[in-house]
């Protein structure tokens, strides 16, 4: 069985504390026994998700329009639990239309995504009820959940991808001359090393933070990546991203004794200040060296999956093949990374029938029978 990854089991055990400190306090006392039905079976950034979720709903419940105005959440019954209708439901989802979140006292105004999550934690939680037999009936099946327009699949072309990559190549990337001095001797480097990971391997940001440089093996060619879930996987990379990595972990070893570390540091990509770097930095990253490109789009990290994703698509034409590099476990979610291939089939169709006065011998039919068999 191999060994946990560190900065999962760091990770894990930061949003397990925060569960009980900033989730459990606020809701119920029967929602305890939920968190650990629903253990075996979820990840414990699932459970925190949820707990969040759940929170606004309890906030709502015994808000001034809720059924049980007046009551603080952890005063909710199981009883009351057991009055609520569809309706009470609905009312929840119209509300999270606009409201002051009781978590970061702002104001939101969730899309029919955030809708649909926040309803899936309390369709959750109304399941594992009824099933222990702690209520009468599972009212969340009475409601729809709200319908998720499909989103327009943003991804770079191949002229995008080339203009990201010169960025990274020229020594005055940026207007600024101390930001692009700054820059060459302290972050270029390794920022080539992660863009150019993530572009050729499609692996997720939270997946290449959470790398350690013993997962990575040179004569293979491969690194060990820890998916969501906790799950292991061996990727394979190519002469690219092995060059980069070698620079990168050159500059890293030079950088370390600069500053005097000699003990073994385990995380791979190091922030200036010597620590694992954070899936924020990365993100900040991806958007300093996009910005300086002529491209429009807002491409984040998860852009650069979906790039690999097509791309990778495109080359196999197996879609199982693309689910299995990504680490999918829904056929469904793979296709939207490959969307924007039904383009290129319609594009590829054109021309491929012409009628008209002077084409009109050039389309023989193969088919001899007229019948309409569709």
């Amino acid at each position: 069985m191999a060994k946990k990854n560190s900065y999962v089991a760091n990770r894990d055990q930061l949003y397990s504390d925060k569960l009980k400190s900033e989730i459990l306090p606020f809701l119920p006392s029967f929602c305890d026994d939920f968190f650990v039905g629903i253990s075996l079976n979820t990840t414990v950034l699932t459970r925190y998700n949820y707990g969040m979720d759940l929170r606004i709903f309890f906030y709502y419940l015994t808000g001034s329009d809720g059924p049980f105005s007046g009551k603080a959440p952890t005063d909710i019954t199981l009883s009351d639990i057991n009055q609520l209708k569809s309706r009470d439901i609905e009312r929840f989802l119209a509300f999270l239309g606009g409201y002051i979140s009781p978590i970061t006292q702002t104001y939101r105004q969730d899309d029919a995504s955030g809708k649909a999550r926040k309803f899936s934690a309390v369709r959750a939680l109304f399941r594992y009820l009824y099933n222990n037999e702690l209520i009468d009936q599972n009212v969340t099946l009475r409601v729809a959940m709200p319908k998720i327009r499909d989103k327009a699949i943003i991804r770079l072309d191949d002229e995008e991808i080339s203009e990201v990559f010169d960025c990274l190549s020229d020594d005055a990337t940026f207007g600024d001359s101390h930001q692009n001095t700054y820059n060459q001797n302290n972050t270029k480097i390794r920022d080539i090393a992660i863009i150019t990971l993530l572009l050729n391997t499609g692996i997720r940001v939270s997946e290449c933070v959470g790398l350690n440089v013993s997962d990575i093996n040179f004569n293979t060619r491969s690194f060990l990546v820890t998916r969501k879930g906790g799950k292991q996987a061996i990727l394979y990379f190519n002469e690219e991203v092995e060059k980069a990595l070698l620079d990168y972990l050159a500059f890293r070893e030079q950088s370390l004794k600069n500053k005097g570390i000699v003990d073994e540091i385990e995380p791979l990509f190091l922030s200036t200040q010597m620590k694992r770097i954070s899936v924020r930095a990365v993100e900040i990253v991806v958007k300093k060296y996009v910005s300086q490109t002529n491209c429009l789009k807002k491409i984040t990290p998860h852009k650069l999956r979906s790039t690999y994703g097509t791309a990778l698509y495109r080359k196999t034409h197996d879609i199982y093949v693309v689910a299995e590099v990504l680490g999918h476990n829904d056929i469904n979610t793979t296709k939207k990374h490959y969307a924007a291939i039904s383009e290129d089939i319609i594009r590829s169709a054109s021309g491929k029938v012409s009628f008209g006065i002077d084409s009109s011998t050039e389309n023989p039919s193969d088919d001899t029978d007229d019948s309409d068999s569709e």
